[in-house]
């Protein structure tokens, strides 16, 4: 108990948020309503709705932060019943500079007095110096402050200021006059005008978006708008030497608009939403193409055909159809306008305070008391206490010496949680850091936070390959194996106690978990839950098998690779016996496939001593002697040649023979 009293200490301390005085504006402020919901993403996005009763014709300014300013202007809503036209106005990106370059007296470049009358020639002044003089402006030159010293462009000069007067042209050295007053008022207010510009733009990191609502008579009315804001974050902390463990989780938010949170409802929304930034705060210019006048140059002279009759046209009808969609479009925005008076709303239903809800696909918590918080500070509030299911063991991922102090936590808070780090107690004392994901509703994790010393954990890994079945078809062996992975985790605890322990098994990608049963599994892993016993080593085996397939074409096999599989003791016996069998009929065919190889070269041989003979025959004639002996060897290589074709033409016989039988026999092969 004393724990728990210590673990809420904090909550009585953060009440001191909802106990300040609230400041709301007052009654007289008409350019601002009061900041009634502000909903917090941890996309890095804020909802900020603005609500209040106002009479009249009013204007609200909101100040923006300059990197806000987009996202204010994509997502500004305006609900205000009886505004016919309201409408937002603001400076944009590059309206101060050119402002400035606009009015009569340009300051965009933080003029001197002399670059000012310079450039404000022929107009009319009235100058004080010591004596008042009125003329107009003929310019402004420097001459040398000490006519006496040495010209050198070093020498210091001083402006003039050169007035055509009444009498005449007057020069006025400008550190001599007292004052200098413009006679034109569009110039003072010019003047007047730039002077409230600059002053408005001293926060440069600031913009002011000022809605308009030109309505009549007392109403409610409500603005909002999304900007970016500072993720909130979440810690928890658990109680495990409690009877039943205590779960407590924190919020803390981080205010750093430049509004003040008064009395405002804080909701906090748990997801993931799509979101993007686009430009749409400075302005934008397209390009366009630059094209000749129409009207330069000479018409060229053209010639008509002669007209005829034809049929009535449509065109008439065409037209009038084209107005009707054109009107249509016109009137569409009234058609809206008219649905926003009606009060239709974008926000939607209501949500519910002190409690967690879903809302639209993520999960949103509504702080149970109303927030106050300045601008640029931050508070940490409570979210979520429950006494939850817990039990302690330790973890194994299978690496490291020891195994990690964890818990197997069950969410029974009735909460989606998200992310964070949980800081865990035990006995009474810290026990250490664990952090965890995003957590559903009823979901039991795992959570560890330090390691324990008197367990050590080592591993040892073993691959293993073995046929399970050869099958025999259609000349095509297939060989079936089974790839074994096994892994051995032995831990020893040396602690006096048993201690129950989840092992973590990395899955091996397309493997089986053969053995043993996983008590559970997640997408990377298989868990175990194993037992160690005081003082005793205790090993577990994980054994994954794959399936692995080989196909032979036994055809297209060489010898030696028969020969192999002949001597495979993997391979079934009676499959072996036939494989010698097809090894032999091998044999047979590639020796009368050789035989035939043979004869066609004693044949090809015969044939070019033929070839060599006749040319012989050609040199030497055939009446000498010479000649009829080579004649003699041309009939005999003839029989002999005729002998061989007849050999050559039973070989080739035989080796397609052989070869079929081959074939034949590997086709009828089925096992």
């Amino acid at each position: 108990m004393k724990n728990k009293i210590a673990l809420f200490v904090l909550f009585a301390i953060t009440a001191g948020l909802w106990a300040q005085p609230i400041r709301e504006a007052g009654s007289g402020d008409e350019n601002r309503i009061p900041l009634k919901r502000v909903v917090i993403l941890t996309s890095g996005l804020a909802y900020y709705e603005h609500s209040g009763s106002v009479n009249g014709q009013i204007n609200i300014n909101f100040p923006f932060r300059l990197d806000a300013v987009n996202d204010a202007l994509k997502t500004l809503v305006i609900n205000d019943p009886a505004s016919v036209n309201p409408s937002v106005n603001y400076q944009s990106e590059n309206t101060l500079i050119q402002t400035l370059r606009s009015l009569m007296i340009d300051l965009s470049d933080e003029p001197g007095m002399a670059v000012i009358l310079s450039r404000l020639r022929g107009a009319e002044v009235e100058i004080s110096s010591p004596t008042s003089f009125t003329g107009r402006i003929a310019g402004v030159e420097y001459r040398q402050a000490n006519p006496a010293s040495p010209v050198s462009s070093y020498a210091m000069h001083e402006p003039w200021l050169l007035l055509n007067t009444n009498e005449g042209m007057k020069t006025f050295n400008l550190k001599e006059i007292s004052s200098i007053k413009f006679t034109d008022n569009a110039i003072e207010q010019d003047l007047n005008r730039a002077l409230d510009l600059i002053a408005a733009s001293r926060n440069s990191l600031s913009r002011q978006l000022s809605v308009n609502l030109p309505g009549s008579g007392r109403r409610n009315v409500a603005i909002s708008y999304v900007i970016p804001s500072p993720v909130w974050k979440v810690s928890y902390r658990l109680d495990l030497g409690a009877a039943k463990p205590l779960f407590q989780g924190w919020a803390i938010v981080d205010n750093d608009s430049d509004t003040d949170w008064n009395n405002v409802e804080l909701s906090l929304v748990a997801g993931r939403p799509a979101s993007f930034i686009q430009a749409l705060y400075p302005p934008y210019y397209v390009s366009r193409p630059v094209l000749p006048l129409s009207i330069a140059g000479a018409a060229e002279a053209a010639v008509y055909g002669q007209s005829y009759p034809t049929a009535p046209s449509a065109a008439p009808r065409a037209a009038k159809e084209m107005y009707m969609m054109d009107n249509s479009v016109m009137e569409e925005p009234q058609a809206a306008m008219a649905l926003r008076d009606r009060g239709a709303s974008v926000t939607g239903g209501t949500v519910q305070t002190a409690a967690g809800s879903d809302a639209g696909g993520q999960f949103e918590f509504t702080i149970k008391n109303p927030v106050t918080l300045d601008r640029r500070m931050s508070a940490m509030l409570p979210l979520v206490e429950s006494q939850i299911d817990a039990k302690k063991l330790l973890i194994y991922s299978g690496s490291g010496k020891h195994p990690r102090l964890g818990a197997e936590i069950t969410n029974s808070s009735k909460m989606k949680l998200p992310a964070g780090p949980i800081t865990v107690y035990d006995g009474g004392v810290y026990a250490g850091d664990a952090l965890i994901e995003f957590w559903n509703e009823d979901e039991k994790r795992l959570i560890s936070f330090g390691e324990d010393l008197s367990v050590t954990a080592s591993t040892s890994n073993t691959n293993t390959r073995a046929v399970t079945s050869v099958n025999v078809a259609g000349g095509v062996m297939t060989i079936n194996r089974s790839m074994a992975y096994i892994k051995t985790y032995t831990f020893v605890n040396s602690g006096t106690s048993s201690k129950q322990l989840v092992a973590e098994h990395a899955k091996t990608s397309g493997t089986t978990l053969s053995s043993p049963q996983a008590s559970e599994q997640t997408e990377n892993v298989y868990r175990f839950n194993v037992t160690l016993p005081a003082n005793r080593e205790t090993v577990l085996t994980v054994n994954e098998t794959r399936p692995v397939s080989e196909s032979i074409t036994l055809l297209s096999l060489r010898p030696d690779a028969f020969l192999s599989y002949t001597s495979n003791q993997e391979i079934p016996d009676r499959i072996r016996q036939a494989l010698v069998r097809a090894v032999e009929l091998k044999q047979v065919s590639d020796n009368a496939a050789l035989s035939v190889k043979e004869t066609e070269a004693q044949k090809s041989r015969l044939i070019a001593d033929q070839d060599r003979i006749r040319k012989n025959l050609e040199a030497a004639g055939n009446q000498t002697q010479q000649g009829q002996e080579y004649l003699r060897r041309l009939v005999a290589m003839d029989s002999e040649i005729d002998a061989i074709n007849v050999s050559l033409d039973k070989a080739n016989a035989a080796a397609k023979t052989a070869q079929q039988a081959y074939e034949n026999y590997l086709a009828g092969l089925k096992f």
